[in-house]
């Protein structure tokens, strides 16, 4: 049984545990954070966590997963796939952006690699419930792309991968190794232009 599935029981202060979780999570990273400040948070006893959350892994993995879900289903509510494909890249690169250089992924991001070694379940789960969601709904619209004649992909999640990385380009790995903090709209929009044109001078039919 999968670390997201065993071990959690929905109740009715579920989100009240949740939403306590994440800021405590975000403030002291996942090894820092103690049981009893997030059940003091979420305004919980500690009896009262532990009937939701077997273990601590469980509920860190339950605040990143809530979090993916909801900036995916932003994403799916706000584009328009029938749109023309460039339109469509340039919205999907527009929200990828936002999350990747988000407070909350970039400290995700750093506690998955901090405790990797430890748990490696950890930074598993975070790829199936972020980076591997977001890289099956990006090959799907390839392929409809593809099936009307506006792309041509052989591999459309070796596409899909290549897009995402594009959209990480200069400002990304500033982010993460902490050379910039924050980036103006001229500075994500380069960024997104070029991964547009790079893919399409590649794969537009």
């Amino acid at each position: 049984m999968s670390i997201e599935t065993s071990g959690i029981k929905k109740g009715r202060k579920f989100a009240q545990v949740l939403e306590g979780a994440r800021a405590v999570f975000l403030r002291d990273g996942f090894e820092g954070a103690s049981v009893d400040d997030i059940a003091r948070a979420a305004g919980v006893s500690k009896a009262t966590l532990y009937s939701y959350f077997a273990d601590k892994r469980l509920l860190f993995m339950e605040v990143v997963k809530q979090e993916c879900d909801q900036q995916s289903r932003d994403a799916m509510d706000e584009i328009d796939r029938a749109a023309p494909v460039e339109v469509v890249l340039e919205a999907a690169a527009r929200h990828l952006l936002r999350f990747l250089l988000s407070d909350f992924s970039q400290r995700v991001f750093r506690i998955c690699v901090a405790e990797s070694a430890r748990f490696p379940e950890l930074g598993r789960e975070f790829y199936n419930s972020g980076p591997a969601h977001v890289r099956a709904e990006l090959a799907a619209f390839l392929g409809e792309a593809v099936a009307r004649g506006d792309l041509a992909i052989d591999d459309l999640h070796l596409a899909a991968d290549q897009f995402a990385e594009l959209c990480k380009a200069d400002l990304h790995p500033r982010m993460v190794f902490g050379v910039s903090h924050g980036f103006t709209d001229e500075e994500v929009e380069r960024v997104i232009a070029g991964a547009v044109a790079m893919f399409m001078a590649r794969y537009g039919a």
